[in-house]
């Protein structure tokens, strides 16, 4: 499934139904650029599960602010519409794969 981009309103549309992962980035964080294309390659390889992008910017604070992301990249785990799990910092791809392993069987 290809990445999805989403902004304030259109979260919780996209987050609605099945396992979504939310990367929380910015354009001028290095970590968030190293870890763009391992989100990406991801999504390429899981086709069920929703693979979302939400760059915080200025016209984008209500939904970060709301789930208290301090720090990024950050990715938040969704089970139709709830938030089940969240983890910052960058991830290796084998780690990434793992953790989504893990809320596949949850």
């Amino acid at each position: 499934m290809a990445l999805e981009h989403a902004n304030d309103a259109t979260f919780e549309s996209l987050t609605g139904s099945g396992i979504a992962l939310v990367d929380f980035w910015a354009p001028w964080c290095g970590p968030c650029r190293m870890f763009g294309p391992i989100f990406e390659s991801a999504s390429e390889k899981i086709p069920d599960v929703k693979f979302i992008k939400f760059e915080i910017d200025e016209s984008n604070r209500r939904t970060p602010a709301k789930f208290g992301i301090r720090s990024i990249p950050s990715v938040l785990a969704f089970k139709n519409g709830e938030l089940i799990e969240a983890r910052t910092g960058l991830m290796d791809e084998e780690t990434l794969m793992y953790w989504i392993k893990e809320l596949k069987g949850s």
